[in-house]
């Protein structure tokens, strides 16, 4: 009897890890495009229905992550970087420090919580890693990785999100000592240190693929494309981002690169444009496949939908247009200036844009012939801009985060 229990017990064990599912940046590999289905193809005139919104937050701009029937998403206050615990209704759980906030320019939080089971895994904006307990928010432990490793910052510190990988987790200090670093997610122990590139970590959250028979991290500092061996820290191969003619002063690279079938698809604002890398077949080179100028996105990210990149490119800081590209070659398919540029998600072959200016937010038809917007609604908070945080679909909800404010609306077909 005893035996028999104690194997249905490891088999409770197993389940549970086997089920454990990854909450992250960008949902679904990074990739921005949600496993979400049932959703309204067209929306009400004055938007869906919202079902809640909680005001009381510390600014922030990250987005929400979920795990253990709870939200988690990040606020600075007084010099500190908050993880949040809400209810799925929206009710402040509890709240805990996790780590030093960025002190410079735009110090508001950025990273989004990284979540596995009950632990929730995060990032400050220097850099201060921390493993936080998803149910009592609870500090279990931290780690100044920036700091002991001799990283180095961006204009606006960091923004990356923390990719899990098995038992480690992967970070990118930057600077003379390493570029990226694996520590172990239950001890916060460092396990390897890549070489350095002697470079600073972009405000990028880098993806995972496997390729050549390796797990392989690709990320984007200020000035290369890079690409890791995760067993070890090898630096496989890079490539060198180019700065636009009269650019002075550091990149500004934001956006988490889009990978498929050995292509990798980077772009950053300020006419720097985007380019398809191809890795050589054994995974430690990488050509430059094709260059556009059109797709030159800030910080709002991008999606692959059936063969078309779609995202919005920077004129200026203050405005930009809607894109569509071919992913095998870069050819423009179109290109339309809609309020302004901002963030882009997709679900079931429909792109959902969120304007940075003003917050409107679209939904369109991932269509390559046009701009097919199908419905539109505007946040309504009575403060302006700028609307940097990327929208998140779970479970029927649209969750849109603007400075201190969450909320959900319900776009379920009924």
């Amino acid at each position: 009897m005893k035996t028999l229990s104690l194997i249905l017990l490891l088999l409770l064990i197993f389940t549970k890890v086997c089920n454990s599912q990854i909450s992250q940046w960008r949902e679904v590999n990074r990739t921005g495009v949600s496993a979400e289905t049932g959703l309204l193809k067209s929306w009400p005139t004055e938007g869906p229905a919202l079902l809640w919104s909680n005001l009381e937050l510390a600014k922030g701009n990250s987005s929400v992550s979920f795990g253990d029937n709870k939200l988690y998403i990040t606020g600075t206050s007084e010099g500190n970087d908050i993880l949040y615990a809400l209810d799925m209704k929206g009710k402040l759980l509890w709240q805990t420090v996790m780590g030093r906030a960025w002190n410079e320019s735009y110090p508001d939080s950025r990273a989004t919580p990284t979540v596995e089971g009950n632990k929730v895994y995060t990032t400050s904006g220097f850099g201060d890693l921390a493993c936080i307990d998803g149910i009592n928010g609870k500090m279990i432990w931290t780690y100044k990785a920036s700091e002991t490793n001799k990283g180095t910052y961006g204009r606006w510190g960091i923004a990356e999100s923390l990719l899990i990988d098995g038992n480690k987790l992967y970070f990118t200090p930057g600077g003379p000592e390493t570029m990226t670093i694996a520590i172990s997610k239950l001890t916060g122990e460092l396990i390897w240190k890549s070489a350095p590139l002697n470079d600073k970590p972009g405000y990028v959250s880098p993806i995972l693929i496997s390729y050549a028979g390796k797990k392989v991290i690709v990320n984007v500092s200020l000035g290369n494309v890079f690409a890791v061996d995760a067993s070890n820290g090898e630096i496989l191969w890079k490539v060198p981002i180019d700065k636009p003619a009269g650019f002075n002063w550091d990149l500004i690279m934001c956006v988490t690169p889009l990978y498929a079938d050995g292509m990798v698809y980077v772009t950053g604002g300020y006419n720097v444009g985007g380019k398809m890398i191809k890795m050589g077949e054994d995974g430690k080179s990488a050509t430059v496949a094709w260059i556009d100028q059109l797709l030159d996105v800030h910080h709002g990210g991008v999606v692959s939908v059936d063969g078309y990149i779609y995202g919005s490119n920077w004129l200026n800081n203050g405005d930009g247009n809607w894109c569509c590209i071919s992913w095998k070659t870069g050819e423009k398919k179109w290109e339309e200036h809609w309020n302004c540029k901002g963030s882009i998600i997709s679900a079931e072959g429909m792109l959902y844009i969120y304007d940075e200016k003003r917050g409107n937010i679209g939904l369109l038809k991932a269509n390559p012939e046009k701009f097919d917007l199908v419905s539109s609604f505007k946040i309504n908070l009575g403060e302006s801009g700028p609307f940097w945080a990327h929208p998140v679909i779970h479970n029927g909800i649209l969750y849109i985060r603007h400075s201190n404010a969450l909320m959900a609306y319900d776009i379920k077909a009924k």
